[in-house]
């Protein structure tokens, strides 16, 4: 039997912009569904290099989002809005959200809400719906890779990447994948990556050549931006699809286009979270029909490096700007 609601949770507030230190937990007022919403009371929430953005005040929330970050949460739903039918009190779900999954309680809109796949856990499941959701409106629906293609995936050790690499080798794709440190090659090999390339001490672009006999590879997805930008058209094949989701090194420099002409490129990118909840729920519709089965068949599956208490928010922020982890970063209300 459901308990009663409490008034208040705590969320993890952002005091002022700034580093891990001015996230705090505070009290707030518990939020209401709107008709098409559920309310969630959260498990476990995803960790995503977009929250450190919005800490830094480099990336506010949408209009009509919560200012509390956190984009992905697992939990059951707790109440539902008058207009939804498919969810009910005491469903387990995981949800991608524009904002509030750092908190006990979270609203979600229910076409943006998906089951737990079986056999996983609630940590598990929070760790699905922000990478899920980016890679595959970029690298299936952007991107367009084929089965027997060649995917190019930077920062392959992210929880990008390892979401990245799997779903393209489960759907019969060839992987390449750039990581920072000899120590991450294993591993996302492991993963099905073809060829793992550590940036600090290997040309991308040569081994991309190498590996693929000068041909270069059909689609790459990147997240660095800045230098990368240029390196990344000459490691594409002829038709091939750059797709930008983030710039970690900014997104201004001189860059030659001749390239594009002559090989014939496509040059892409999005942002999911100010995407509508219509758009979203159509991906969602997709993950569930495509990419779900293989979750529950133990063929792809998230991975996991740290959880943390949602009061140590900071140190899941510091790991995180560390770069040293392998995966996902987890808050454990």
């Amino acid at each position: 039997m459901l308990q009663p609601l409490p008034e208040t949770m705590l969320v993890v507030d952002i005091l002022n912009p700034g580093g891990p230190e001015v996230l705090r937990t505070q009290p707030r007022s518990l939020p209401r569904p709107a008709a098409t919403e559920v309310l969630i009371k959260v498990e476990a929430a995803g960790v995503n290099r977009p929250d450190v953005a919005q800490r830094e005040g480099r990336y506010p929330p949408p209009p009509g989002a919560p200012d509390v970050p956190g984009l992905e949460v697992a939990g059951r739903i707790v109440s539902v809005g008058a207009a939804v039918k498919r969810w009910h009190p005491g469903d387990a779900v995981c949800a991608l959200v524009a904002g509030g999954g750092y908190a006990e309680y979270c609203v979600a809109p229910a076409v943006q809400c998906l089951p737990i796949p079986a056999g996983f856990d609630m940590v598990q499941a929070a760790a699905l719906p922000e990478t899920f959701f980016t890679v595959w409106h970029n690298v299936f629906q952007r991107g367009r890779l084929q089965a027997g293609e060649w995917l190019l995936v930077h920062g392959g050790a992210s929880g990008i990447g390892t979401t990245a690499i799997q779903l393209a080798s489960a759907f019969g794709a060839h992987v390449i994948t750039t990581v920072g440190g000899p120590e991450k090659i294993g591993p996302v090999t492991k993963l099905g990556a073809t060829r793992a390339i550590d940036h600090r001490s290997e040309d991308f672009v040569a081994a991309v050549k190498e590996v693929t006999q000068g041909r270069g590879v059909d689609v790459v997805l990147d997240m660095v931006g800045g230098s990368y930008i240029q390196r990344n058209i000459e490691a594409l094949a002829v038709d091939g699809r750059l797709v930008q989701i983030a710039f970690l090194q900014g997104a201004k420099l001189e860059v030659s286009l001749l390239p594009v002409m002559t090989k014939r490129l496509t040059i892409t990118g999005s942002t999911l979270r100010p995407r509508t909840v219509e758009a979203k729920g159509q991906m969602a519709g997709e993950l569930e029909a495509k990419v779900w089965p293989l979750l529950a068949s133990g063929r792809v599956k998230p991975v996991i490096h740290a959880t943390f208490p949602l009061s140590d928010a900071e140190g899941a922020h510091r790991m995180m700007e560390s770069s040293r982890h392998i995966g996902k970063i987890v808050l454990v209300p």
